[in-house]
């Protein structure tokens, strides 16, 4: 019996330790926003883009909200765009929070990101 709730007890560490090192995205907030240069769709595929580098790149960080930013913001920032040789460009604005651990340590632990 005590060898069973050990091997519990790795296994609910382990899972726990490896969701540590990973970014968390679990329920972020996001509302629509009207677009007419862009589709639900291709908006709906940045944030996912942009969720998946949160989840594997910004360890100790809970995303709370993303969304897209509107299409001023995004006709804003064509010029960068052009300046590196890009498509195109679309803008999200997002939210999220630091853990005690800083993040990575670039960021300043227990703060709250907009």
């Amino acid at each position: 019996m005590k060898k069973i709730i050990y091997s519990l007890f790795c296994i609910l560490l382990g899972i726990n330790l490896s969701a540590c090192s990973k970014g968390n995205i679990r329920n972020p907030a996001t509302h629509p926003v009207e677009s007419e240069l862009y589709t639900e769709q291709e908006i709906n595929e940045a944030i996912a883009i942009i969720e998946n580098e949160f989840q594997n790149q910004w360890k100790g960080c809970t995303l709370r909200e993303i969304y897209y930013a509107g299409d001023q913001h995004s006709q804003d920032h064509q010029e960068w765009a052009r300046r590196n040789n890009a498509e195109d460009v679309i803008v999200l604005s997002s939210s999220f929070d630091v853990d005690a651990s800083g993040g990575d340590g670039s960021l300043n632990p227990k703060q709250y990101i907009r």
